[in-house]
Formats: C-alpha cells, structure tokens, sequence
C-alpha cells in the first residue's frame, strides 16, 4: 500500500467519477484506475462499485475512506514538521576545547557557510565532562585533542595541534628558533598530571623519552595564567602549548618555540555518539572543523 494508492482513492471517492479524479490529480485516467486496482488487491476488497454509468463507493470503500484520510493528513502534518525544522533551522549543540584559537573562528566561519540556518551553541567544559554529554545526549559533538575512552562514541579526525615549548625569556634556549626536546632534560617540567590530560601527558612523556632522557616533573600546570606567570618569573623550567592556545597567549617574561627531534603533533577530533544518527548539521561542522586544516 502506497501514499500515492491512498490519495488517489481518496480524490476517486471525492469525485465518484475516474476522468474528472484524473484531471484532479494531473494524470492520466488509465494511471488513476491501475493504481486503484493494485491497492484493491493489497487489501483484498472492492472499493468501488462500477458500471458504464456511475461509480460509487462499496461498504469496504466506505469503511477504508476516512482511515485513508487520517494516514493523507498524517503524512501532510509530518512533511509540515520537517519545513517548519528546515525553515527555523537546527541548533547544533557543540563542546569545545581549550585554547583553540584562531581554529576555533575558522570553523565558525565556514559552517556559518555550509548550515547558514543553523545556530551553534558551544559550551566548555573538562574533557571527560564533554564526552559524557555527548554519550547521553546533551551535546552533539565535541572537540578533543588526543585520544579518550571511545565506548558509546565515534572520532572523526579534524586537524594536527603543533605543540610549543613555553620558557623564561630570560633562559638561553629561548634565543633559539626552535629548542631540541634533548635540550630541556635538565629543566622540570610543568605538565598537567594524567589525571586530567592524559593524552597531552603521554605525548610528552614520549618526545622525552625519545630524545633520550626521563622528564623531571615539578608542580603541576595548574591554570594558564597561573603557570605561564610562574614561569616567567620564577625558577627556569619548562611546560607545552598547543600553537593555537599560545597565540592567545602573550604573556611578558615567556616566550613559545616549535619542538623538534622530535616535534610533537597531537591530532583533534569530532566526538559523536556511535548509537545515533549523525544529523546534517553535525555533518556540515565535520566538514567545516576538516575545511580548516587545508584553509
């Protein structure tokens, strides 16, 4: 049984004339009466009584016309529903990072292209926090750096954060374009503990241990205003920004240098929940978050 089979019973049942419902409908008779035909096979009664003359409606007919009529206006109300949703426009409900800078306004700029009648609402929270919404609901996707718990969610890779050694001005490394990671073995550092970035943490502890030493970690990285303020004016150590976070970031007393041998990267992602469908505009801010890393 088709919308179609239902709405031409309906216009036949009207017009109890074939020609005039055909002339109704935009097509040809032949069309309206095959049409009528299968739906009365598909219920296994007659519609319609016919002769040469009249054509009226049978008891079956009678009985099935207003049930026809309510899946017709069903239907009607439920293409209504997704005009009203087009023409307002869906609001996309967004988790963000820290720190994402001049990242964070490309994306906004080539959504607002790709959805332009659609808002976006962004919130911040801690990481874990994030994920969790995304998981029961609350948001629709969220930004993270590095790699989390992925039960319940899917990651779509976005872009590669560099990560910048932040130092005291004052300190010799900072005269240098760019500061070997072996050049820092001997300064503590100042990292925000596992327990809060565990992937920022791993990569870290990783360049060090490639380049050859175990890093001397000192007090945790607490809050950016607090640590790079330390920094500048306390004792010589070290601590790491993604480049997007340091260019909001120019505090007297510190400078940011680009790592190398080796030079960390830690790749972002599009949390999105496994168990729902992945709406247009969450697809749109995939593709807006992706446009960019090459823009």
């Amino acid at each position: 049984m088709e919308l179609r089979q239902l709405r031409y019973f309906v216009t036949v049942a009207e017009e109890l004339h074939f020609g005039r419902a055909a002339e109704r409908l935009h097509i040809v008779q032949p069309a309206v009466s095959q049409q009528i035909r299968r739906l009365e096979r598909a219920l296994g009664v007659s519609l319609f009584s016919r002769t040469t003359r009249t054509v009226s409606l049978t008891e079956a007919g009678q009985r099935f016309l207003p049930h026809a009529r309510a899946v017709l206006a069903a239907a009607d109300r439920a293409a209504d529903s997704v005009a009203d949703f087009r023409q307002a426009g869906a609001s996309v409900r967004l988790g963000t990072s820290e720190g994402l800078g001049d990242r964070l306004d490309a994306l906004l700029r080539a959504f607002a292209g790709l959805a332009p009648s659609a808002s976006l609402e962004l919130l911040h929270a801690p990481t874990l926090q994030r994920l969790q919404r995304v998981r029961d609901g609350s948001l629709d996707a969220t930004i993270v750096r590095g790699s989390w718990p992925a039960s319940g969610l899917d990651f779509t890779p976005l872009w590669m954060d560099e990560v910048l050694v932040a130092l005291p001005s004052s300190h010799p490394l900072a005269a240098l374009s760019a500061v070997p990671f072996a050049s820092l073995a001997s300064l503590p550092a100042r990292l925000s503990p596992p327990s809060r970035n565990q992937p920022l943490y791993d990569l870290v502890v990783s360049c060090c241990r490639e380049a050859g030493f175990e890093p001397v970690l000192g007090t945790e990285f607490t809050t950016a205003q607090d640590t790079l303020g330390t920094l500048g004016f306390g004792r010589p150590h070290w601590t790491v920004f993604y480049r997007a976070h340091a260019n909001l970031l120019p505090v007297p007393g510190v400078v940011f240098r680009p790592l190398t041998d080796p030079a960390p990267r830690m790749q972002t992602y599009l949390a999105t929940p496994s168990d729902r469908r992945v709406t247009p505009e969450v697809v749109a801010l995939i593709e807006a978050a992706q446009a960019t890393e090459t823009g």
